[in-house]
């Protein structure tokens, strides 16, 4: 998988117990408007609430409506019980070798943790 992204932000909560994805919002929108390609990998608790089977946040529908490229890790979905065949169609599922592959073609990685 090789992937080029201009930033790609590491995303770990849930939008179920916070508004997180809310003070991102005004950042990624900025980028957006550069023209900046971005890539937000979904990891640890950020995979919860992103399933079509359960009820997803405002704010994480409105990111999957940007152009941003979302992934979700493998492990971290297994981990928290989540199937891979109900995330939501926009969100990729990748495992650790996709992760690395993204991180060392991307100039910019951003921890939002």
């Amino acid at each position: 998988m090789v992937e080029n992204f201009d930033i790609v932000y590491l995303y770990g909560f849930s939008e179920l117990t916070g508004n997180h994805l809310r003070r991102l919002f005004p950042i990624l929108k900025s980028q957006i408007k550069k023209n900046n390609k971005l890539g937000i990998v979904l990891i640890q608790d950020g995979v919860i609430g992103i399933t079509k089977k359960g009820k997803i946040s405002k704010k994480m529908e409105e990111l999957l409506g940007l152009d941003i490229a979302v992934f979700a890790i493998k492990s971290d979905l297994i981990a928290r019980g989540i199937t891979q065949e109900y995330i939501h169609d926009k969100i990729r599922s990748i495992d650790y070798d996709d992760l690395i592959d993204i991180i060392d073609n991307t100039p910019k990685i951003i921890s939002w943790l």
